[in-house]
Order: C-alpha cells, then sequence, then structure tokens
C-alpha cells in the first residue's frame, strides 16, 4: 500500500513551513492585509496541498508533476519572504524561521522529485 501523504516527511516539513508563515503574517502591518499576507499563505498552503494532491494520483509520473508545482510554490514563498525582508515587515526571528523552513522544505523536494526519476 502506498505511504499516506500525512506520513511523508516532506509534507509534515511544508505544513510546519505553513503554520510558520501564518504566525510570521499574523505580525505584518495592516496594510498588507490584502497584499503580502495572503498570497504568503495562499502559496504556502499550496506547497502542502499539492504534495497530499500528488500523492493520491495514480502513477509515479502524475506525483512527480504535483512535487513540481510545489516546489515551484516554494520559491514563490522565498521571493515574497524576501520581499517582506526588504521591506523590513515582519517578526525578523519569525521571517528567519520562515525562510529557514522553505529551503528545507524545498531542499526535501528535490531529492524527493529525483528519487522518484530512478
Amino acid at each position: 500500500m502506498a505511504q499516506a501523504f500525512q506520513d511523508l516527511n516532506v509534507w509534515q516539513r511544508a505544513m510546519e513551513m505553513t503554520v510558520c508563515i501564518y504566525g510570521l503574517t499574523r505580525t505584518f502591518p495592516k496594510d498588507e492585509q490584502y497584499g503580502l499576507t495572503p498570497q504568503l499563505r495562499r502559496a504556502s498552503v499550496s506547497v502542502a496541498s499539492n504534495i497530499a494532491e500528488g500523492r493520491g494520483r495514480g502513477t509515479d509520473g502524475e506525483f512527480r508533476q504535483f512535487l513540481n508545482i510545489a516546489q515551484g510554490s516554494t520559491y514563490e514563498v522565498q521571493t515574497q519572504l524576501l520581499v517582506a525582508k526588504r521591506l523590513k515587515i515582519g517578526d525578523v526571528a519569525m521571517l528567519q524561521s520562515a525562510e529557514a523552513l522553505c529551503i528545507e522544505t524545498s531542499k526535501m523536494l528535490g531529492a524527493f522529485i529525483q528519487s522518484l526519476k530512478g
């Protein structure tokens, strides 16, 4: 039987990243309520969601496709975190934690994608 998506380490790390992003965006100024906040949240949720959806697909090829989409979303999150950093918005320690989790998730996805090419 295929491993449940909840058991995948990369999905677990993506979930940690998303929770961290939600905490971080709570520290953003109110004027980001319709700007960076929802974009960051959507992009971070997309990572774990695409891992889960891909896991539910029938083939490794389809799974890889969704993992690649998740990988793209990690780059989107990284970019948005860099924007926040340059604008000096949000809690600095939380921003650093979110960046670290995003980079780690991205690396894990890359390794996982490579392992499925095998």
